[in-house]
């Protein structure tokens, strides 16, 4: 079984928005997927409670007890236990970064949220783990072309030499008429882009997790990013 902990150190990322989604479309792809809430403020739960089936996706917790329910998880057959983390105390979210295989840290394109991923990843690092930056809520490209936004948030995770996953998450409303079903998007609009982008980043995960290290994804103004580099305008300065 892999676990996947999903964390961001600063309110209004999307942690949960990613955990869920990414735990109801690996199952969607036939993974055995579950998802431990270890948040406090229990919001993958109450996105979940109302399932079909949530008894066995879904296990409320804390922790103290992950590693008992990661023994369970094992047990019951789980392939992929995905823990939605509290964003603090750090002493907790330890707890779940020492668990995982992969901690995925989830920001915005703004300078505050990469400066919040920066400090995960960090912890990640001291405590010996492994660890990804997942864009989210990024504003869509338009005609194929990357908000600057977008392109200077991947480029200076890039040069300050920080794993970043290549596939984003946009900032699209069908997460939310989603989440009022208590559904992914890939089961609520599994055609749309949105449903694209998690499976995207789905499967990117799926193959770090299983040890291998797919080639970068360009962006989709690969040749603008390339151009900033060029010019050394990179830094983790402030971006939206």
């Amino acid at each position: 079984m892999k676990t996947l902990a999903v964390m961001s150190r600063k309110g209004g990322a999307g942690k949960t928005t990613v955990a869920v989604n990414l735990t109801l479309t690996a199952r969607a792809m036939g993974v055995r997927a579950v998802l431990a809430d270890a948040d406090p403020m229990r919001s993958a739960c109450e996105v979940l409670k109302g399932r079909d089936g949530a008894a066995s996706l879904l296990f409320e917790t804390s922790a103290s007890k992950l590693f008992a329910l990661t023994e369970a998880c094992r047990r019951g057959g789980a392939e992929l236990l995905v823990i939605d983390t509290p964003a603090a105390p750090e002493a907790e979210v330890a707890e779940a970064v020492k668990m995982a295989d992969l901690c995925l840290a989830v920001a915005r394109p703004t300078y505050l949220d990469l400066a919040a991923a920066v400090l995960s990843v960090a912890v990640i690092q001291r405590l010996g783990r492994e660890g990804l930056i997942a864009l989210n809520q990024c504003p869509p490209a338009r005609a194929g072309t990357e908000p600057p936004s977008v392109v200077k948030a991947f480029e200076a995770l890039r040069f300050a030499n920080l794993p970043v996953a290549p596939s984003a998450m946009r900032s699209r409303m069908v997460y939310q008429t989603a989440f009022a079903q208590g559904r992914a998007v890939v089961e609520a609009d599994p055609d749309g882009l949105a449903a694209r982008e998690v499976r995207d980043l789905f499967r990117h995960v799926w193959r770090r997790l299983n040890g291998e290290r797919p080639a970068a994804m360009a962006t989709a103004n690969d040749d603008l990013a390339r151009a900033a580099a060029r010019r050394g305008g990179l830094s983790l300065a402030p971006i939206g």
